[in-house]
């Protein structure tokens, strides 16, 4: 997980001006191991800074995935951002909880098993598996959530 101070070194090297909010965001993110939504952002920095607009923050959110400092992960209730996993920025997917939201990486890419048409280029791609890990497991197994799902999705 990355922190703050690199996050704000990461920010400051590709030239953003390194202000107070940005100072804010890099703090909450770099103390904060969850997923968090734009607008769990946005409530979090309004605290601290009336008159902020939600594009401001988003904005911001949009700048610091592109600098690789934040990934973003789509959800079925949104998109939620969390900072990267590791200082070392090397390609990788995820598998998700959906209870906990806990990730586990995949360091493989399944990319180069796809049969990408002659014609397309492909220029960035994500690839992440949502399920339950062990300890959520139990608690969705109750509820009647879980059931084994094999390799070409039928239960």
């Amino acid at each position: 997980m990355l922190s703050t101070e690199h996050i704000i070194e990461v920010m400051s090297a590709q030239g953003l001006r390194i202000t107070d909010q940005r100072k804010t965001l890099a703090k909450l993110f770099g103390e904060q191991s969850d997923f968090l939504s734009a607008k769990e952002v946005y409530d979090y920095m309004g605290k601290k800074y009336s008159g902020l607009s939600f594009d401001t923050v988003y904005r911001n959110l949009r700048v610091m995935e592109e600098l690789g400092v934040l990934e973003q992960i789509i959800f079925e209730d949104g998109a939620k951002f969390k900072v990267h996993c590791s200082e070392v920025q090397q390609h990788h997917h995820h598998m998700i909880c959906l209870q906990c939201q806990k990730t586990h990486p995949i360091e493989f890419c399944p990319m180069n098993l796809t049969d990408i048409p002659v014609h397309f280029q492909v220029v960035k791609h994500k690839f992440e598996v949502f399920g339950y890990c062990k300890d959520c497991q139990p608690l969705m197994k109750e509820e009647g959530k879980v059931g084994f799902v094999g390799s070409n999705g039928d239960r």
